[in-house]
């Protein structure tokens, strides 16, 4: 299967937000992060892939699977940023629910997820630290073995010790060439880490899913004078804002960049620096 998820021209709308025209894909084996301000459809989206809510229009494929009603959810792993459980479970409980609910859980994976996220098996959720939560959170979603893994800002709050620790189950994860992840996060340096290409979603739009290392080498941070800005070719500028006597300039491709300006400093732009510097375009 070249991809676990495939998605062409979906739209959603509502009152007061649109989702347009949204192509995105995961392929087979990869982890892809998608980025976007609160209220850019990313939830929205995440709802069509699961078949929570009807689309106005488009098709996604999940899984080979273009029927939501048809689509083997058993296959699919997803951990929010909140927990569905009582809170008044353990992990032990839990498993007891979930071999009954759950077709494929597997409670020897579970057990295995639990002993290597050292996590008690006898600890009530509600005593459990948000990092420890986090963690159960992914076991119980690994449980049944998918093919697909879906978060939506599952580090949002963990200190780095333990988005480091989830991180790198997401490395181990991901070692099977046959699973896949969809990361929503607005952490951007987590998904600097592990993805292995960028979706950015804006105002209900995409505006483009690269390669992460493509992405990083070509946009660029331009520190130069307003008149050595204004030689730069227009089309390069993605926005500009003004810091004292010198402008900072989002730049589309920071080799060319370069050529037309060898002695303009030119530093590598983060994803978080492309996205506040689109935001700002916006909002001038």
């Amino acid at each position: 299967m070249e991809n676990a998820i495939c998605i062409r021209g979906l739209c959603k709308h509502y009152e007061d937000f649109s989702l347009e025209n949204l192509d995105l894909t995961v392929p087979t084996g990869t982890i892809v992060g998608f980025v976007g301000e609160n209220g850019a459809g990313k939830t929205t989206t995440l709802k069509a892939i699961f078949g929570a809510i009807r689309t106005d229009g488009g098709s996604i494929e999940v899984l080979g699977c273009t029927d939501p009603d048809r689509l083997d959810k058993s296959q699919i792993g997803v951990v929010m940023e909140d927990s569905f459980f009582y809170e008044t479970l353990t992990p032990r409980q839990v498993n007891s629910i979930m071999k009954s609910l759950q077709p494929g859980w597997d409670s020897a994976e579970f057990a295995r997820l639990l002993n290597d996220y050292q996590l008690p098996e006898k600890k009530l959720i509600k005593d459990m630290s948000k990092g420890m939560r986090m963690k159960f959170r992914l076991a119980t979603a690994l449980a049944h073995k998918p093919k697909l893994l879906i978060l939506d800002e599952a580090t949002s709050g963990l200190d780095p010790v333990v988005r480091g620790e989830v991180l790198d189950y997401l490395r181990d994860y991901i070692q099977d060439e046959s699973h896949s992840v969809l990361m929503s996060s607005h952490i951007t340096s987590d998904l600097e880490k592990v993805a292995d290409s960028i979706a950015y979603l804006r105002k209900g739009r995409l505006l483009f899913q690269m390669d992460r290392d493509e992405l990083l080498e070509k946009y660029g941070v331009l520190r130069c004078s307003p008149e050595q800005l204004e030689v730069l070719d227009n089309r390069l500028k993605v926005a500009t804002r003004k810091t004292g006597f010198t402008c900072e300039t989002l730049v589309s491709d920071a080799a060319a960049a370069r050529r037309a300006l060898p002695d303009a400093v030119i530093d590598r732009a983060s994803i978080e620096d492309i996205m506040q510097f689109y935001t700002g375009r916006d909002a001038q």
